[in-house]
């Protein structure tokens, strides 16, 4: 007697989120057979989750052949994939050279203590994760931080702080 093996379509993540594996049916018809297919998969199940679950990676190992060991390597080497959940508006806050020099550590510390994280973390209301950045590439508006596609330049600390209380104003209305 042969026993097939039942996948489960809806898992529960490590924030025990459920997660809809259905929704990678159609990423995995679309790049299972395409050569080179490891990093579109990979983009493709952040853009549906925002992040990559862990349950994602089994499922697109199952779907493509995939080895699973590969993809976590993939997916922790570059730094574009996510591997928790971020929050809505992620505040990237650059230490690249111009921006160290004009004081950036200042603009961390601020937004910091102001959201009660730290670096690489996300605010408990899921609203806001905060990321020191190599370089946003806007030296001359040094020190900067970037929320979403908006760019802020010539910071200070209360001026970041006063950024991001206005994004949460806005979110409350």
């Amino acid at each position: 007697m042969r026993v097939e093996r039942v996948v489960k379509q809806k898992e529960k993540d490590d924030n025990n989120e459920v997660v809809d594996l259905a929704l990678l049916d159609d990423l995995i018809a679309r790049f299972k057979a395409k050569p080179g297919n490891m990093i579109p998969l990979l983009q493709g199940a952040q853009d549906i989750y925002g992040y990559i679950p862990l349950e994602v990676f089994v499922r697109l190992a199952e779907g493509t052949g995939l080895n699973l060991s590969d993809m976590y390597g993939v997916a922790t080497f570059y730094a574009q994939f996510r591997l928790k959940p971020v929050g809505k508006h992620i505040i990237k806050v650059c230490h690249g050279t111009a921006c160290h020099v004009q004081e950036a550590g200042v603009i961390s510390d601020a937004l910091r203590e102001a959201l009660k994280i730290k670096d690489g973390e996300t605010t408990p209301d899921g609203l806001f994760t905060l990321e020191s950045v190599a370089c946003l590439g806007c030296c001359s508006l040094a020190p900067v931080m970037m929320i979403g596609d908006e760019t802020y330049g010539k910071l200070t600390g209360k001026s970041a702080v006063k950024v991001v209380r206005e994004i949460k104003r806005g979110e409350s209305k």
